[in-house]
């Protein structure tokens, strides 16, 4: 027995799957998918411009 062969096995790489076919509903879902995902890289551009939201809490006066 050599030291190669002791420890555990690698198992075999799974063939890869073939891309299966998607029908109209799995079409439409992926579309609105990458709809929703313009319009949320859209609105963190919109927001980002803008300076932080944290502005209507407690304020501190300068005086102690």
């Amino acid at each position: 027995m050599s030291g190669r062969e002791g420890g555990k096995k690698k198992p075999l790489k799974a063939p890869k799957k073939n891309a299966k076919e998607m029908d109209d509903d799995d079409m439409a879902f992926k579309q609105k998918q990458k709809d929703e995902q313009k319009a949320m890289e859209a609105l963190k551009a919109k927001a980002s411009g803008k300076g932080p939201l944290t502005g209507g809490g407690i304020k501190k006066s300068g005086k102690k």
